[in-house]
């Protein structure tokens, strides 16, 4: 089921926090900044998964903090490969392809609730109207409780799935 709510998704009690970002992203503005500010940790394994992995766009990879939080980042951009460079630009494809990845990891990884940003419309470029039929396409028949964070309000815990 999914609940559209406004708040500040780093204060969600979901299961699974799921964000979009680049291969080799460098986190530095919008969600992606706040969580590497509040998981300095997760910043670092993801880059070190980088470049040992080299992943691509359309890709998930979940981090699991010591304090319980798991973060799924969605390859949803373009990466940035040489030093200096700055991410390219989502697709509707490669969103689409990490939102059927996440379908997986949910099922695979029993997860129960999901806290979801509005993929790739910020940095990455997209129209929430191309988005969001994709998040209801690919993740709405779940039997899971679901947030999407459509506005974003710091400091404000949304009502709903898992800030109750």
């Amino acid at each position: 089921m999914i609940k559209y709510v406004e708040g500040d998704i780093l204060l969600s009690k979901a299961q699974l926090i799921a964000h979009g970002v680049a291969p080799n992203d460098n986190f530095g503005q919008g969600l992606a900044l706040s969580l590497r500010e509040r998981w300095p940790a997760m910043y670092k394994d993801f880059r070190h998964f980088c470049q040992v992995q080299h992943p691509k766009t359309g890709e998930v990879w979940i981090w699991s903090g010591a304090d319980g939080v798991r973060i799924a980042n969605l390859l949803t951009q373009e990466g940035a490969y040489g030093h200096g460079e700055k991410p390219g630009k989502a697709t509707v494809a490669n969103v689409n392809h990490c939102l059927r990845a996440l379908r997986k990891e949910i099922a695979k990884e029993g997860i129960e609730s999901l806290a979801i940003s509005k993929l790739a419309t910020g940095v990455g470029g997209l129209e929430w109207g191309e988005v969001k039929p994709l998040i209801e396409s690919q993740l709405g028949d779940l039997d899971i409780a679901i947030e999407v964070y459509e506005t974003f309000i710091a400091d404000k815990a949304a009502s709903g799935v898992g800030s109750q």
